[in-house]
């Protein structure tokens, strides 16, 4: 298996050509994520990171094979965490100073993800929130390594 490293925690994910290949088909989309989140131009940077911070998650996602619909799910749900990221910094100074990865996983929590603004139905936000949870746990079980 070769490929790009990717680190998670002090976990390295290796990603094969087929992973990318896995991860285009499943977010086509992904590189164009930060241009759809910024405010303005110094929030590209940051979302590449988001999208980079994601990556990892996704693949696993993709490994455990579970159904389109599911997996189309948490795609979208992680594209609305990235954006609420880049609102938050956009919106508190503080946040601007701190690592994007970082601002992203302090949103996170073991019961779900921050509110989402403009508000969404209390069923979406459920949803959303077992996205959240689920890449909490990815992201603490891959820290203990």
């Amino acid at each position: 298996m070769s490929g790009k490293k990717q680190k998670v925690g002090n976990v390295e994910i290796v990603a094969d050509k087929d992973d990318a290949h896995a991860l285009l088909d499943y977010c086509p989309d992904i590189e164009d994520w930060p241009r759809s989140w910024s405010y303005e131009e110094g929030d590209l940077a940051p979302g590449h990171r988001i999208v980079e911070f994601f990556k990892p998650f996704l693949l696993h996602l993709l490994a455990k094979k579970l159904a389109s619909s599911t997996l189309r799910r948490h795609r979208d749900h992680l594209w609305m965490l990235g954006g609420e990221v880049i609102r938050r910094r956009q919106e508190d100074p503080h946040l601007c100073n701190l690592p994007a990865e970082k601002v992203t996983f302090a949103l996170l929590e073991e019961d779900g993800g921050p509110l989402i603004w403009p508000r969404i139905t209390e069923q979406e936000q459920d949803a959303f929130d077992a996205s959240c949870r689920k890449l909490y746990r990815f992201l603490t079980i891959a820290s203990e390594y």
